[in-house]
């Protein structure tokens, strides 16, 4: 046993060594560029295509396409994607000048579905892009939701779910409103999306959807798809008893309708499922089943069969017979193909059952260059998406320009063409004098009205990039707390973690990166977060630092929140581990937190409150000047939107709504109203922010905007006066 033990130690040493050695090999192939299917510059003669494929010469036009597209569908399957598109040419060379725009989508389309199956996805989306818009100029819905479809699998395959998802949903749409909706296929590649987030809830629900809307066309070949396609994803889940009646299902159906190649990929999973139970007698039947029909049929059996096969025999000690299987299936496979990596590692693991340790440590490298390489393919796809994607950008950013400037030229030829027209009138007539002039100045309050609303819109902006300054440094911040030894972390108003250091991580069982983003609340107890929002709230209304203890995994923590105090809103909470004796004792004795954390975000945000020191009557303008902004933000808001200012705490995010005996409050807000219960310390960038977010949304007067902006800038004199901005 303890040689055995030393073999495998061995083996994991070299494997991590071989597996970090630079693979020179298998990368020409990885980066084969594809080779997109084109119009041929010269089309074949039709009637040599019609002779070719057994067609009449001469014959009915629609027939002889259906049956070129099906030639070619049959070639591409095949893997002869040459001889695919060769059948495309002769199916426009049929076609003729004339044949009409359904032709020349459906030869656009199939073209795009060509370029697809060869890896080509960045030139299968322009193709897709450019039937959409022949679609869309005859007003053809079905074919816009079918140019949807593959325009969302192309997107999903480059990596860019959110666009996937966006193009499924706009098919779906479509469908929807269509007389006779297919919405299975269109379900079922949502579902697909939702599964490669790792959303299984939707991918589910998804899945539901397509199969009732498969069995309700009556189409039992797709409900089984949709089958397999659920129970694979329970079985990912680690659900194997449900994945197995799901694949035992899809089976029968394919059987039933006589479907073997469909056959032989539902055995494979049931084999998975029966090895991931324990069950490899089960496993091998599953497969060996799939194994005797593929012979039946004279066909090479799929490699995931081939995987499960080999690898039932290898757990079930026949590893040279998992071998040697291994083997034969490698060696038809192409070198790109997604299921070789995962054969390769199987076959490695075959070695090393049958103790041919450099053999397995061969391989084993082979199958990580092979992982590599399609991983590097894909990075390459979706890299040339991107430029794509910017290069667009680009050009549709210098189609504006020049735009704008042919407008600017036009706008500045008419009022040439305007000046000189009434030269040349003013002496006919006083009367016609006078409508020119009415004119222009018509002309010249629209001129006068746009340049209103570009000032106005540039004030917007610098309103917005004013209050996302204000904001804190999040990076910085960052950096400040891990440079601590104590447990650290800060929140914002609302109680979510803006930054956290390691000793908090460490604390609260968590990986410290992880914590960002989340509400503190989340990570405690019923009681415990219920208890944390009334100390917030407590924060809120007397700025006094507030020190609870809580229970965390069997143990206990305390914690002090105090503010920052450096006018942002920010909250900073100290954290302790307390021992058993300590625990029994909860609450009983002070907790003395380290104020380096507030030091920390004091050097990140280089600023400090108004000096101590400061004339007094200074300091008490500043605080007029503060509630009088604050009052004006809040009568602005009312004003332009008719909503009172808890929505403004709301919508802009910027304080805290909390539940006072059943009612919606925002007390931290309330204090900024009033000189009497404004804080001590003041949180006035908070104060800075909600005024430049009413002048940047909402529709204001301008002599509402006027004093507004006039108190926004009495509060930033005082501010810059002290450096604290």
């Amino acid at each position: 046993m303890g040689k055995d033990s030393s073999r495998r130690w061995a083996f994991a040493v070299l494997t991590s060594f071989l597996l970090n050695t630079p693979a020179a090999a298998a990368q020409a192939d990885a980066n084969a560029a594809c080779r997109p299917s084109q119009p041929s510059a010269a089309l074949p003669d039709a009637d040599d295509c019609s002779r070719r494929y057994g067609l009449a010469p001469g014959g009915d036009r629609a027939h002889a396409l259906a049956a070129l597209y099906e030639a070619g569908d049959q070639r591409s399957r095949g893997g002869d994607f040459a001889a695919a598109a060769g059948a495309l040419d002769c199916a426009q060379a049929v076609a003729g000048a004339d044949a009409g725009w359904q032709v020349d989508y459906e030869l656009v389309r199939r073209r795009g579905v060509l370029d697809y199956r060869q890896d080509c996805t960045v030139e299968a989306l322009g193709k897709f892009h450019q039937a959409l818009q022949i679609a869309k100029r005859q007003q053809d819905r079905p074919a816009q939701s079918k140019s949807w479809n593959n325009i969302g699998a192309s997107l999903r395959r480059l990596g860019d779910y959110r666009g996937a998802l966006q193009a499924f949903l706009s098919s779906l749409e479509i469908q929807r409103g269509a007389r006779e909706p297919a919405l299975g296929p269109v379900l079922n590649n949502i579902a697909d999306i939702y599964r490669d987030l790792g959303a299984t809830d939707n991918a589910a629900r998804h899945y539901d959807q397509a199969l009732a809307e498969f069995r309700r066309v009556d189409n039992p070949i797709e409900a089984a798809h949709v089958l397999q396609s659920m129970g694979v994803l329970a079985l990912d889940s680690g659900d194997t008893q449900r994945a197995e009646g799901l694949l035992e299902q899809a089976l029968a159906a394919f059987v039933k309708a006589g479907e073997r190649t469909y056959q032989l990929r539902a055995l494979a999973e049931l084999g998975r499922a029966a090895i991931l139970r324990g069950d490899l007698a089960k496993a091998r039947d599953w497969t060996e089943r799939g194994l005797a029909l593929a012979a039946e049929d004279g066909v090479r059996p799929p490699a995931p069969l081939q995987l499960q096969a080999a690898r039932a025999a290898r757990l079930s000690g026949q590893a040279r017979a998992a071998q040697l299987r291994l083997s034969d299936a490698l060696s038809s496979l192409p070198a790109q193909d997604s299921d070789r990596p995962a054969l390769l590692a199987e076959l490695a693991d075959a070695y090393e059952a049958l103790g041919e340790w450099p053999r397995a440590l061969a391989i084993l490298r082979e199958s990580e260059v092979a992982a590599r390489t399609l991983r590097e393919a894909r990075y390459d796809r979706e890299m040339k998406w991107m430029q794509v994607r910017f290069e667009t950008a680009e050009r549709d950013r210098t189609i504006a320009a020049l735009a704008a400037e042919n407008e600017v030229r036009a706008l500045s030829l008419r009022q040439r063409t305007l000046a000189l027209w009434l030269t040349a009138v003013s002496a006919v007539a006083a009367l016609l004098g006078l409508i020119v002039f009415f004119l222009r100045r018509q002309q010249r309050a629209r001129l006068a009205e746009a340049a209103r609303q570009a000032r106005l819109a540039e004030e917007v902006e610098y309103y917005r990039r004013a209050a996302a300054e204000l904001g804190v440094d999040r990076t910085r911040l960052q950096a400040a707390l891990d440079s601590r030894d104590d447990a650290v972390l800060i929140l914002d108003a609302a109680g979510q973690v803006l930054a956290a250091n390691r000793s908090a991580g460490q604390l609260l069982g968590h990986e410290g990166e992880s914590l960002p983003g989340r509400a503190f609340g989340e990570l405690l107890g019923e009681s415990d977060a219920s208890r944390f929002a009334q100390a917030m709230e407590r924060l809120d209304e007397s700025s006094a630092s507030q020190r609870l203890d809580f229970g965390l995994s069997g143990g206990a923590l305390r914690v002090q929140l105090s503010e920052t105090g450096q006018g942002e809103g920010l909250i900073v909470l100290g954290l302790d581990a307390l021992g058993a004796e300590q625990t029994e004792r909860v609450g009983l004795e002070p907790v003395g937190i380290d104020t380096g954390a507030v030091e920390a975000l004091a050097d990140v945000e280089a600023a400090s409150a108004l000096d101590a020191t400061a004339n007094e009557a200074m300091r008490s303008s500043f605080r007029r000047a503060l509630v009088e902004l604050m009052l004006a933000v809040v009568e602005a808001w009312e004003r332009s939107t008719g909503h009172g200012r808890l929505e403004l705490a709301e919508k802009s995010r910027i304080w805290r709504v909390t539940v006072d005996d059943g009612r919606l409050r925002a007390r931290a807000m309330e204090r900024y109203l009033s000189l009497s219960k404004l804080p001590r310390q003041p949180r006035w960038r908070d104060v800075l922010r909600s005024g430049y977010y009413v002048l940047a949304e909402c529709p204001l007067e301008e002599s509402v905007r006027s004093e507004l902006q006039k108190h926004v800038d009495t509060v930033l004199t005082y501010t810059r006066r002290h450096a604290l901005v």
